[in-house]
């Protein structure tokens, strides 16, 4: 939809749907709500290269192995670095260089691409190296990458997907895939919310293969949901342990893993007590060691003097957390969210938030006309007692 704000909105609150506009969200959300953005912005992930053979080969970068892993870092490198990526029809890409030629400015430059490893889950290391040597390599995606919509959107990405698949409020690089739920706001929207009092919050958590990469398999546990960059202010730590009397609604499901990431890192540091650099695993929200029920404030307080005491700004680590049913939130009261795909783990985190409801919901709106996955509708969800 051209106006991000016309899109429909479902409710669901205490067992009762309704139906809004999105533009009209302020009129279901409580006063004293403050809702968490995640401001990760997308990169122009997809990388298109044509072999002498005619084939064509699609590398799509994850993330930065080396020379530095801090995605900042690695976009700042100005003649060559390695990513971990998927590659697209890789049998006929056996050996050589790929090579594909842009012109930035009236300069013309060459960016090359080496498959140096096979890595897990059918990922690959590439070498890249570009000449001359004075861009940035964010400045080398940007002209030469394609903007990665999801692979259900058979079409060529446009022009105006550069900016319709991007939130008003991105500002650090990361992702592969938009959070979605944040397409729906437009100004207007925050300015009418403001006008309620409702407060903003900002985390990072840059969208990767773990977000989008399906269930496949049977048993959930032996699903592997891959660790992703997630990045907090202490200022917004301070100012959640304070809040956590509120209403706190989480904008993405990729908010609410952040979000609920940050108790267990206060929890890790508080039942590990060695004072190294947590981070969270796929299940340790589930694991006996650390589910000792906690309360959110002291597990937010001690993240928060963790990083005062060793005079960091901010959290910046990794999260692989896997919230599926069963699993009991400690901070988000309620959720926007879009409508996901059938074996996704975002629908297990909906399934999660609203228990059996879910099936309810994902009827009604299958037979209210309402549009899923990235470009459709949206849904507001208040977390079930």
């Amino acid at each position: 939809m051209e106006q991000r704000d016309k899109s429909k909105l479902l409710i669901w609150k205490e067992g009762n749907i309704t139906e809004s506009v999105f533009a009209k969200i302020g009129d279901v959300l409580p006063a004293d709500s403050i809702l968490v953005f995640n401001d990760t912005k997308v990169i122009r992930a997809r990388l298109i290269f044509s072999k002498n053979t005619g084939a064509t080969i699609e590398v799509f970068c994850l993330e930065p192995l080396s020379p530095v892993t801090e995605i900042q870092a690695s976009f700042a490198q100005t003649a060559t670095c390695t990513w971990r990526c998927l590659v697209g029809n890789v049998k006929r890409w056996k050996d050589g260089i790929l090579k594909k030629s842009f012109v930035l400015e009236g300069n013309s430059y060459t960016l090359s691409a080496e498959k140096k490893e096979n890595l897990l889950d059918g990922c690959f290391s590439i070498l890249f190296r570009w000449e001359p040597s004075g861009l940035s390599f964010s400045e080398i995606i940007d002209r030469a990458g394609m903007v990665p919509l999801p692979p259900y959107i058979t079409r060529a990405s446009t022009s105006l997907d550069s900016i319709r698949y991007q939130t008003i409020y991105a500002k650090h690089e990361g992702s592969v895939a938009a959070p979605t739920a944040g397409l729906h706001f437009t100004e207007s929207t925050l300015a009418i919310l403001k006008k309620k009092n409702i407060a903003f919050k900002q985390v990072t958590l840059h969208v990767g293969i773990g977000t989008f990469r399906p269930v496949s398999v049977e048993d959930i546990a032996a699903h592997i949901m891959h660790s992703e960059k997630v990045s907090v202010e202490l200022s917004t730590l301070r100012d959640l342990v304070s809040d956590l009397q509120k209403s706190i609604f989480a904008i993405g499901t990729t908010s609410v893993r952040t979000l609920e990431s940050l108790y267990w890192l206060g929890v890790k540091l508080i039942i590990d007590g060695d004072g190294r650099h947590p981070e969270i695993h796929q299940w340790d929200a589930y694991d006996p060691s650390y589910d000792k029920d906690i309360p959110c404030t002291e597990a937010l307080s001690a993240l928060a003097d963790y990083l005062a005491k060793t005079g960091c700004v901010r959290y910046t680590g990794g999260t692989a957390l896997m919230i599926v049913p069963g699993y009991r939130f400690r901070i988000v009261k309620g959720m926007v969210t879009n409508f996901h795909i059938p074996q996704s783990t975002l629908l297990l985190l909906v399934a999660a938030f609203i228990g059996e409801n879910w099936k309810v919901v994902y009827e009604y709106a299958l037979q209210h006309d309402f549009r899923f996955l990235s470009y459709g509708d949206a849904c507001l969800f208040f977390r079930r007692a």
